[in-house]
């Protein structure tokens, strides 16, 4: 068990964190979440001891080992992968290393004997004969394969690296885990294998994540992080989203009759009490949920943006027919003489684990990459918005203000109309004359999200929107996009995004075009589409 009593972070006058109270269970998982800038990951530094607070103090259970997801992609290159994850257990890494050097000394002492039959009995305890094998199971869920396990790391790449940290940070059963965002750069796969390892983990779990999908899955609670404070809810991330909007609904409409709210409550949370999670927990956390009442609901302090796409006219029955669709990427057939019809409100999902064939489909379908061979022939009532993956040639060196650089995609010059567009998403007042070129990752996005709604388009071509947002820009982009009612092709890694936007789904595979007209969840289940996949994988 971890918990927290009386922790304080202040920088100068600033507090991130004042007087925060909460302990952490074993046999649960916690989202913890929060809007950008919050202190997430400051947060789970302080659990780790990686940052002292500056009051307050972290206590752990004697005896039990915290495990946490390193950042740093390259303290360990200089080491080989299999031993890089059984170093996430240090005492049996020091352990096997010693134990290593003495047998391995010409002048082997009497000494060296002793000390040699206590390391053996020390390894052996710590489950020593069995590291190489967990730490290659380990290593295989996540997408590591055998013939990896004995390079250096400085031989992986950024994603591969990743992988190896995570299976570090789980290896050797450590009692609390400590997880900033643990599903960036893996596919599908491997998000699967980790779900199911934290389904059935057994110790305390802390997350930091934007993946919907994957706290809905894992998550026992949600502790967020607000006005300073960390409030723990029982649930998981869908729960706490509802249960907020239901509480700032409530307070807007406090002249009802108290029995009417109470009876919408009990209808919520009936709704939720049967939600996925640890099935040996299913039983407790309804009972918890049924103990819930109006007071225990809080309204949130997140701001979410506005974000909604009104197409100008609607587009008509021709929408898109490619034909023997081609191209090459440095000497890279990627794209392999693609047919293809689009039609009116198909809103169509580009998924699978190679992204270069997506990313050229969209440029070519936004005008911004000639193919080699084949066409693209758009319905003449269709007008087209454009989000690509990078949008640096939108901002890089561009020294307008906000509001000067939105008026060059609008009809409408008038200033507070800008402005009232640029308050929409979340840059009102001074922040809509911030410089273009200072924005960070996630204000880019609400930028570019900006100019498609103000095109009135009824096709939106859009290449991961989701990356850089925090997760109530991911929910109000995701909403916006459920209503709109034009016609979509487009990328996500985030399931949820996907599996209740698209209605039909393209992948290109060795073997050809899997092309279906359903939602992502009955493509994941349908046995026609795992045989053509799995036939894939084995080309």
């Amino acid at each position: 068990m971890i918990s927290v009593s009386g922790v304080s972070l202040r920088f100068g006058k600033r507090a991130l964190f004042e007087d925060v109270n909460i302990k952490f269970t074993p046999g649960n998982c916690y989202g913890l979440i929060g809007a950008n800038g919050a202190g997430k990951s400051t947060f789970l530094k302080i659990l780790s001891g990686e940052i002292e607070p500056t009051t307050g103090e972290v206590h752990v259970t004697p005896g039990e080992r915290i495990a946490v997801l390193k950042q740093d992609h390259f303290a360990y290159d200089e080491y080989k992968v299999l031993d890089t994850v059984i170093m996430g257990h240090k005492r049996l890494y020091d352990v096997m290393k010693e134990r290593e050097a003495i047998y391995a000394k010409p002048d082997f002492t009497d000494e060296d004997g002793m000390r040699a039959g206590e390391l053996e009995a020390e390894f052996a305890e710590l489950n020593g004969w069995e590291a190489e094998s967990e730490a290659a199971s380990l290593l295989n869920g996540l997408g590591i394969p055998n013939e990896l396990h004995d390079r250096y790391m400085k031989e992986l790449d950024g994603n591969q690296k990743v992988r190896v940290l995570l299976a570090q940070a789980l290896f050797g059963n450590p009692q609390i885990l400590l997880l900033d965002e643990p599903t960036n750069h893996l596919d599908e796969k491997s998000i699967e294998w980790l779900e199911d390892f934290l389904l059935h983990y057994e110790g305390t779990v802390i997350v930091v994540s934007h993946d919907r999908h994957f706290l809905n899955t894992v998550c026992t609670h949600i502790a967020d992080i607000d006005y300073g404070k960390i409030q723990l809810y029982v649930g998981n991330y869908d729960f706490w989203y509802e249960s907020s909007q239901l509480a700032q609904k409530l307070m807007r409409e406090q002249n009802k009759k108290k029995e009417e709210k109470i009876r919408e409550l009990q209808a919520f949370i009936q709704r939720f009490s049967a939600n996925k999670s640890k099935a040996r927990q299913a039983t407790a956390r309804k009972k918890l949920l049924e103990k819930i009442t109006l007071d225990d609901i809080k309204p949130s302090n997140r701001k979410y943006p506005f974000i909604q796409f009104k197409p100008e006219r609607e587009a008509g029955k021709q929408l898109l027919h490619i034909e023997g669709l081609t191209k090459t990427i440095d000497g890279v057939k990627v794209i392999d003489n693609l047919t293809l019809t689009v039609n009116k409100g198909d809103k169509i999902a580009l998924v699978g684990p190679e992204s270069l064939w997506k990313t050229t489909l969209l440029q070519i379908l936004a005008g911004e990459l000639e193919p080699d061979a084949g066409t693209c022939q758009w319905g003449v009532t269709t007008t087209r918005a454009y989000f690509p993956k990078d949008n640096s040639q939108y901002f890089d060196g561009v020294e307008l203000n906000l509001v000067d650089w939105l008026r060059q995609f609008s009809k409408e010059q008038d200033e507070t109309f800008i402005r009232g567009f640029l308050g929409r998403m979340l840059f009102s007042g001074d922040e809509a004359l911030k410089k273009a070129s200072v924005l960070s990752g996630g204000e880019r996005v609400r930028c570019m999200l900006a100019r498609m709604m103000l095109s009135g388009a009824n096709v939106l071509l859009m290449d991961e929107p989701t990356n850089h947002l925090d997760l109530e820009s991911i929910t109000a982009l995701n909403n916006a996009l459920i209503e709109f009612d034009g016609t979509m092709i487009f990328t996500s890694q985030d399931r949820q995004f996907v599996s209740t936007i698209a209605n039909r789904i393209l992948e290109i595979t060795p073997h050809g075009v899997i092309d279906r007209l359903m939602t992502y969840d009955e493509y994941l289940g349908s046995d026609e589409v795992k045989a053509l996949r799995e036939q894939a994988d084995s080309a």
